[in-house]
């Protein structure tokens, strides 16, 4: 099979090729089926923007190992502290004995992050183990139990993160019962707003509902905390308005509710500020953050006011591996990056190059229902019908398919399955972003119909 195109697409066999087909039956007969996979096939090598596989073929990486290489594959600088950290230590464990890299990227982190009162953060391992951790603090901050999260968010698959999710399957289906106390609320989907309704009446009649909920459901003085994406991934990215998350947050103020921000998605330059907070003007009271700190090292964090943060009693939060010395020695290495090589004004230069090539397809195709984002986070929503806006999720898998299949790797979000998301890692370079998007549009004009 020949590339379509010439200077970084390199499609040496049919995907999968032989060696990654010989991986496939290995795999099969000793992993479950349940870990879901985008390419079938295996990577050998990564750099910046590029995938290798074992049978030589080469992608550009738009999915950017779902939003948590926006340093890019292999950095050099992460790559380079990790083996210098290597030769002193790997594990001793924070509990057991501290180490220097984890206090560091706590005052990092407590520095970047929004506000400007006194803060504190501690370390885990995944996005899931930080929401789990950050609703445990809010409880025993405010010491009530509710936890209200928003309709399509994505908050992890542990047990409580899962409760917190909103989308049945793949997410929760046969896995109940689920957390108790945790509730739901509406957030706004602009694109789907009820006919003859403003977008700024729709702000306001879901802010209304949320009033509505303390005396319909559950009373304000037992909710402990709302948890809100401030952009929704897995939900569509699905951008609010200022209006909307400002109105949850007086809320949240009027009533003593703590506002956690999940940034596991959107944090660290994926929008175009360091945190999707900052373009709302709000100030969360907790901040979780994972996927893009450390350039694919597994590490998380809490973030909060530091009050907070310090209710729980020693031994009370925590985990074996949580804050791993590679962890934050590599996402001490990408924050520095993100200054130096200035990527958030990458983010959004990139986002601005995305954006204007889905609006083209917008006005080309009527499949093209909605297109969003913010920054570097973009999205194009496919419907069968732009009128009734019916989700065409057969097509969105048939888009994704021919795009990994011709060398790019894209992946699909959304409740209906009818979104295709942008997650390129941030040091893409223009000729890569540009011939990955050359292939996209090809893909439309084979099988889109105008």
């Amino acid at each position: 099979m020949q590339s379509t195109t010439k200077k970084f697409i390199q499609l040496n066999t049919p995907i999968p090729g032989p060696k990654a087909k010989e991986l496939l039956k290995l795999k099969e007969k000793n992993v479950p089926r349940g870990p879901f996979n985008t390419v079938p096939t295996f990577a050998v090598k990564g750099e910046g923007a590029l995938l290798t596989d074992v049978d030589g073929n080469t992608f550009i990486d738009f999915a950017g190992a779902i939003g948590t290489l926006n340093a890019g594959h292999c950095p050099h600088k992460v790559v380079e502290a990790l083996k210098e950290q290597l030769d002193k230590y790997i594990h001793p464990c924070f509990h057991v004995m501290m180490y220097e890299p984890y206090v560091k990227l706590a005052e990092t982190l407590n520095t970047i992050t929004p506000g400007s009162y006194e803060k504190k953060t501690f370390f885990l391992n995944s996005g899931a183990e930080a929401v789990e951790n950050a609703v445990k603090i809010a409880r025993k901050y405010t010491g009530r139990k509710s936890i209200i999260s928003f309709e399509r968010g994505f908050h992890g698959r542990t047990l409580l993160a899962m409760s917190l999710t909103s989308k049945v399957k793949p997410y929760k289906f046969g896995f109940g019962p689920f957390a108790p106390d945790t509730y739901k609320m509406a957030y706004p989907y602009y694109y789907r707003r009820p006919e003859g309704m403003t977008p700024e009446q729709l702000d306001q009649e879901i802010l209304r509902r949320l009033e509505d909920f303390f005396l319909s459901e559950v009373p304000a003085e037992e909710v402990a905390a709302i948890i809100m994406e401030p952009v929704q991934g897995e939900g569509g990215f699905i951008v609010p308005s200022k209006t909307f998350v400002q109105g949850v947050k007086r809320i949240c103020e009027k009533y003593g509710i703590l506002f956690i921000a999940d940034e596991v998605q959107t944090g660290f330059g994926r929008t175009g500020k360091m945190f999707a907070m900052e373009y709302f003007d709000v100030i969360p009271d907790l901040m979780t953050m994972s996927k893009s700190i450390a350039a694919g090292l597994p590490i998380s964090a809490v973030t909060g006011r530091a009050e907070i943060m310090d209710t729980p009693a020693p031994g009370e939060i925590g985990g074996t591996y949580g804050g791993s010395p590679l962890g934050c020695v590599a996402a001490l290495k990408v924050i520095e990056m993100m200054e130096e090589d200035r990527l958030l004004e990458r983010s959004n230069v990139i986002g601005e190059k995305i954006f204007s090539r889905f609006k083209q397809l917008q006005q080309k195709y009527e499949s093209v229902g909605d297109v969003r984002g913010l920054g570097a986070m973009c999205a194009i929503e496919v419907v069968k019908d732009p009128v009734t806006k019916e989700p065409d999720k057969e097509l969105t898998g048939r888009i994704i398919q021919e795009c990994n299949r011709r060398g790019v790797i894209v992946m699909g979000a959304g409740l209906y399955g009818n979104v295709i998301r942008i997650l390129s890692p941030l040091v893409i370079s223009d000729e890569q972003l540009e011939e990955g998007l050359d292939v996209l549009e090809s893909v439309f004009a084979d099988i889109v119909k105008h």
